[in-house]
């Protein structure tokens, strides 16, 4: 076996008919790039993760005055740039693009599946830490690109196909958002029912005691406290509503969940406060003679159920809105525009590379040569 320094003096002693081959065949390999293997552009466009008021979701969505849909997405969920990754890679989303750009018949496929299968192959998808996602599609030509083919339809292609993705992305969500909202509206329009049924009979209730018993007046202190049960009690309703809407969609540990359950035990205990006699009340409704005890709790009806009617109104008809609208939700950073650079091959790269893994190709093949022509003559001797 030859020793590493007798390796080195065989290359040294055959280095032109190796420097030649490598000089050669590298020239080939860059022609080879050059003229007649196909290019591949890609063309990125860069989406912006999802606005803080829609992370914030959930509960803190409501407080600030957002709609009830929002509980229904998820505190986690809302507003996830992995969530948006995805949507991007799903079905869904290749076969929008796919339908609109017709590319069944580019792939050569025999139906829009497999046309999704290879299109979702080409995609690719950064994160950023950030959040930022940036796609583009690889798009190639054929071979010998400079003779057939249209260079300049390729590059706008790549951007085309990377924009149709956002377009797909921006449909999907609305329709996500869309439904729902409609979830939302549909259970908020049967607790709307309900809430006109329990109002209607509290105001006939409140009008049938006022002609039997003419007219009673209450004392301040009393429709304080009235005024102050009715908002804590609508408070609850407002509660379960939302305790209603999340339920069926997730689990019972959620913290959402709990948090809500927790809100909910909290107001319920200090509503019971007002049938209680207790210091933090100067009246408590116990305490009214028998006939005022009647009246209050009728007006204290009549006024939760307006205060939960007035409620669900309001976001019935934010969510009818939420429903219909039609307006973009995804933030686009970068439009796609068609490359001024090719991505795929590296012409340089790749030649220099495959120079090297041919020098040292050649020169392992010398070298094996020599060693082998080394045994036999030290056979030949023996």
């Amino acid at each position: 076996m030859m020793s590493f320094h007798e390796m080195i003096n065989t290359i040294l002693f055959h280095r032109k008919i190796i420097l030649t081959l490598t000089v050669f065949s590298t020239l080939v390999v860059f022609l080879y790039l050059f003229l007649v293997s196909p290019l591949t552009y890609n063309a990125p466009v860069t989406i912006l993760p999802p606005s803080e008021q829609e992370q914030m979701g959930g509960l803190s969505s409501l407080i600030s005055g957002g709609d009830f849909s929002s509980l229904l997405m998820g505190s986690a969920a809302q507003g996830n740039s992995q969530l948006y990754i995805e949507i991007l890679k799903s079905r869904s989303a290749a076969e929008y693009v796919v339908r609109k750009h017709g590319l069944i018949e580019y792939f050569d496929a025999n139906n829009v599946y497999e046309a999704c299968g290879k299109l979702n192959k080409k995609v690719e998808i950064e994160l950023s830490k950030e959040g930022i996602i940036t796609l583009s599609v690889n798009v190639s030509t054929g071979l010998l690109p400079l003779v057939f083919s249209d260079i300049s339809s390729t590059k706008k292609f790549a951007a085309d196909l990377s924009n149709s993705f956002v377009e797909a992305l921006d449909k999907i969500n609305r329709e996500k958002i869309s439904y729902k909202a409609k979830r939302a509206r549909e259970y908020i329009e049967e607790q709307l029912k309900l809430t006109r049924v329990s109002l209607d009979t509290a105001e006939f209730k409140l009008m049938e005691f006022q002609k039997l018993n003419k007219t009673i007046s209450l004392p301040e202190q009393l429709q304080a406290a009235i005024e102050s049960s009715a908002k804590l009690k609508s408070e609850i309703i407002k509660t379960e509503v939302e305790l209603g809407l999340l339920r069926p969609n997730l689990r019972e540990d959620n913290p959402t969940l709990i948090a809500l359950s927790k809100k909910l035990y909290e107001l319920r205990a200090e509503y019971n406060k007002f049938n209680v006699g207790t210091e933090d009340y100067l009246v408590a409704f116990n305490d009214v003679p028998e006939l005022g005890l009647e009246l209050a709790k009728l007006v204290r009806d009549v006024k939760i159920q307006n205060e939960v009617y007035l409620l669900l109104q309001q976001q019935y008809y934010k969510e009818k809105i939420q429903e219909n609208r039609d307006l973009p939700t995804i933030e686009v950073l970068d439009e796609a525009i068609p490359p001024l650079k090719v991505s795929a091959p590296r012409m340089i790269f790749s030649s220099v590379l495959s120079g090297i893994f041919i020098f040292l190709l050649i020169s392992l093949y010398i070298i094996l040569k020599e060693n082998k022509l080394i045994l036999f003559k030290r056979e030949n001797k023996i």
